[in-house]
């Protein structure tokens, strides 16, 4: 009855792309930008105690430098962006691109989509945690500048992370606004802060070279092993920054990446390096050690709050993101999307996952109590979803754009050595917090697998319900017609819907007019009233319309059909009965029993469409899955 169309991909001009690479800033890169923050005192401080010495930090530094050249700008940057749905990203926007238009899945692909879908739902762990890591990470400061306010830690983030959540309904656009001169201002400062400290001891610049990663990890055996679950912390945003893709277009986050956001890292990693040979003591906290006590360290505590709260709106946007391709591609139930922009259809808001996320988020601080102990369940999701990422990615280069093998295969090995080599250095977290962005994956992707499977079901049980347009006109002279207008809600174009069958079987009588209706809705914000209905006859009275809508408008069927007087279609809507069906599931396993128990729960469509219920009758029939 709903059918979604992607046909609005508008070239960016360069005023348009620099204003959209600027919100993007505020919104996309505030989970990599904060890692600074954390990711060298935890090499230094973490799992392990590394000794400060001249080898260890410029390996560290090495392998810190090579894991975003080659995880974010080469994987995800410059490969990864490129793997998109009509604009959109994330995991599962890839399963719609590695299905075969022809609907049979191959064994093959159905492993890569139950992957792809597991994959998409880690986001929904890394959502939880990042934030609570985040803002934990920046107020625990407050340790070193104000000590007397260390136990008002949990409730000062616990307060920072509901503001954060609140301001969700502004949409993206908007908060990205109010973040991105933030963001701008704690990129430049991440620099200024490195290069001061690297010119005190360029030898840290020494570091691009990666054969001091590999000697690290030589010489360092099990120890430097452990050491890259705090190294893949710099990469964290990977994936986010992959599903926010459809807020801000591919071109508008390349640009902000390269121009800006990897060069500040870069510098303020280095100069922590170089911070930590010059004074070892540093490495309790070499973030905040680039910054001499005082007026300066206090600015910065303030400064890197507002950024980790900023941190958090990646994952939040990008989880948004999935949410809303789940329901388009048929893995999770209608719920109300807010288009909160006219101009870039993916900038949402739902506000049903946004207070979902807050209480889990809030209940992780609460839980954990510390950013130290919340990174012990950092990490696992990220380089899980990293992993299935790289998989489906080969899928996508070799069956939709028709890559050889031979080329994609070596490519895709590089991603997966990296991408493995960080997922089996996390794999000890799993006893300590890691079990716990993997049980909420786990949860997440059987409830999404979980409905798809109930709608295939119910959909193909529907269909064979459904006729024919031919076998239907055949016996409508069978049939005791009554004046007036009936409208049934239908899926196909070429099918009369179940629900009408059902009725001419029960009561032997049709209406003189009947309207088949199938709701479109496209990818432009608006559509005119002209562009808004395709009619065609069948005869009999019976004509099959459809209707289409724009992303921002908000359907009204009565009011739409007055618009068919055009087509010479004469309809009162006041007098309009409109037939739908209330199909009731008889599930046949405990889990189709948790289809049923969601599907009860979900918004009536005819409440979506604005149907009034005055002149609504229900058909209801039984159907087993």
């Amino acid at each position: 009855m709903v059918d979604v169309q992607h046909n609005y991909r508008s070239g960016l001009g360069r005023q348009e792309l620099v204003a959209l690479s600027f919100l993007a800033l505020g919104v996309v890169y505030g989970d990599i930008g904060t890692s600074p923050l954390y990711a060298v005192q935890l090499a230094f401080r973490g799992k392990v105690d590394l000794v400060i010495s001249q080898a260890n930090v410029l390996g560290v530094l090495s392998l810190i430098f090579w894991a975003l050249i080659l995880a974010i700008s080469v994987k995800y940057v410059a490969f990864i962006l490129s793997a998109d749905n009509h604009g959109e990203g994330g995991t599962l926007s890839m399963i719609a691109l590695i299905q075969p238009a022809s609907g049979k899945t191959p064994r093959a692909v159905a492993v890569l989509v139950a992957l792809a879908i597991f994959g998409a739902s880690l986001l929904y762990g890394d959502g939880m945690i990042t934030p609570a890591i985040s803002v934990l990470s920046a107020v625990e400061g407050l340790k070193v500048v104000l000590p007397s306010l260390s136990t008002s830690v949990v409730p000062i983030t616990v307060v920072i992370l509901a503001g954060l959540f609140l301001l969700q309904s502004r949409g993206t656009a908007g908060v990205g606004r109010f973040f991105a001169p933030i963001l701008l201002i704690w990129f430049v400062v991440l620099a200024v802060l490195g290069l001061r400290a690297i010119a005190l001891d360029p030898e840290v610049l020494r570091a691009v070279d990666p054969v001091y990663a590999g000697r690290f990890l030589v010489h360092n055996g099990f120890v430097g092993f452990l050491t890259l679950g705090a190294v893949v912390l710099v990469i964290t945003g990977g994936e986010a920054l992959y599903a926010d893709m459809g807020h801000f277009t591919a071109k508008a986050i390349r640009l902000t990446w390269f121009s800006l956001v990897l060069p500040a890292l870069v510098l303020n990693y280095f100069g922590q390096g170089a911070l930590l040979l010059s004074d070892p003591a540093a490495a309790a906290n070499p973030f905040y050690g680039l910054a001499a006590a005082g007026p300066l360290r206090d600015g910065l505590l303030v400064l890197a709050t507002m950024a980790t709260i900023i941190a958090s709106q990646a994952v939040i946007s990008g989880v948004f993101s999935l949410t809303k391709q789940a329901i388009q591609l048929g893995y999770a139930p209608r719920l109300a999307v807010e288009h909160t922009s006219s101009r870039h259809m993916g900038q949402i808001y739902l506000s049903t996952i946004n207070w979902i996320m807050m209480v889990a988020t809030i209940l992780l601080v609460l839980g954990f109590g510390s950013s130290s102990r919340l990174a012990a369940a950092y990490g696992i999701a990220v380089t899980g979803a990293m992993s299935i990422t790289s998989l489906v990615f080969y899928r996508v280069a070799v069956a939709r754009w028709h890559w050889k093998p031979w080329l994609a295969g070596p490519l895709v090995a590089g991603f997966l050595t990296i991408d493995l080599t960080f997922l089996t250095s996390n794999l000890d977290k799993i006893v300590s917090g890691g079990e716990v962005p993997l049980l909420i994956a786990g949860l997440a992707a059987f409830l999404l697998s979980t409905w798809k499977r109930g709608q295939t079901a119910v959909h193909s049980e529907l269909y064979k319900q459904s006729q024919s347009i031919e076998e239907f006109l055949e016996h409508v002279h069978e049939l005791t017609r009554v004046p007036g207008t009936a409208v049934y809600l239908s899926r196909h174009v070429d099918r009369i819907p179940p629900v009408l069958i059902h009725n001419t079987q029960r009561n032997r009588v049709l209406h003189e007019q009947v309207i088949l209706l199938s709701v479109v809705t496209r990818d432009v914000p608006y559509v005119l009233p002209l562009s808004r209905l395709e009619v065609d006859r069948f005869g009999a009275g019976t004509v099959h319309v459809r209707v289409f809508y724009g992303f921002m408008q908000t359907p009204d069927i009565p009011k739409t059909l007055e618009l068919l007087h055009s087509y010479d279609v004469n309809v009162d809507p006041g007098e309009v009965t409109y037939f739908v069906g209330s199909d009731k599931a008889i599930p046949s396993s405990w889990r189709m029993k948790v289809y049923a128990v969601i599907a009860r729960n979900t918004q009536r469509f005819t409440e979506f469409l604005h149907i009034p219920h005055e002149q609504t009758l229900e058909v209801g029939s039984h159907i087993e899955i």
